[in-house]
């Protein structure tokens, strides 16, 4: 029966689909549709506002309308749905085809995927072991189950590209993070970084950047997030060439005393 009370309103010039609202709802009403969050069932929604303080760009808003009486059975109902859901073992991911990036993923390591009907396989002899989407440092929130007791592989954006071995030598066993230091937003990231080292209780961090200057400040932006988090994390260093060499601290001008050669 509908009523007039006070609800979620998302306003889509605001929201870009980042889906950093989606966790913090514990009724789960909220999803990304179509690039932008969406209310699925407004009786789904508490109008409580939690989700509020997760959004970036101030897209959520609280407002009085008429709408579904909020229906706790119903949301207890939908949690279980969606548990079971999380609960089955997917063997061989399917993947809707472009980008799914707002969809929070635990992969299992696997060289063959399936784009809808097709499979499309990896020629190569090296299997991906990515094990976790999505994999941009702006686009995971800090309540991502995979980040619980993770070992963190955080890398510049352009590592991917530069060091070949990246899937064979540093990403088996660690949850990746990636991002520019010198385009992205270096305050979000700081105070995204706090976040999931005060929530999650990470085992240990792997810092890989490129030697060229502006990509040092990438260790710089973890451990300003070590810092305000007050937290005592293991940290490895590695720095990779242009040509795709994991360089060492003697023949590195930006490299620090802790790295690692592979």
């Amino acid at each position: 029966m509908e009523t007039t009370r006070k609800i979620i309103e998302i306003d889509d010039e605001l929201c870009d689909g980042c889906g950093q609202c989606v966790p913090s709802c514990a009724e789960g009403a909220l999803q990304i549709i179509d690039g932008k969050a969406r209310i699925i069932a407004d009786k789904l929604c508490d109008g409580l506002g939690a989700c509020m303080g997760d959004c970036p760009n101030g897209a959520l808003k609280i407002i009085e309308r008429n709408a579904d009486e909020f229906d706790e059975e119903a949301v207890d109902k939908h949690l279980a749905k969606t548990a079971q859901k999380d609960a089955v073992k997917i063997e061989e991911p399917v993947m809707a085809c472009g980008c799914a990036s707002q969809h929070i993923q635990t992969l299992s390591p696997s060289n063959t995927i399936k784009c809808n009907a097709d499979e499309v396989k990896i020629t190569s002899n090296q299997s991906s072991m990515l094990s976790n989407w999505p994999v941009q440092i702006r686009l995971i929130p800090p309540q991502a189950p995979f980040l619980k007791n993770a070992d963190l592989l955080i890398t510049a954006d352009c590592v991917a590209v530069a060091y070949p071995n990246l899937h064979s030598k540093l990403l088996p066993g660690k949850i990746i993070m990636m991002g520019c230091p010198k385009f992205d937003n270096v305050d979000e990231y700081i105070e995204k970084f706090k976040e999931i080292f005060t929530t999650a209780a990470v085992k240990s961090l792997t810092i890989v950047s490129m030697e060229v200057p502006c990509c040092s400040g990438l260790s710089g932006i973890v451990k300003k997030g070590l810092e305000a988090a007050k937290a005592d994390i293991p940290i490895t260093e590695i720095i990779i060439s242009a040509q795709g060499k994991i360089l060492s601290d003697t023949g590195n001008p930006y490299a620090t005393q802790n790295i690692q050669i592979l």
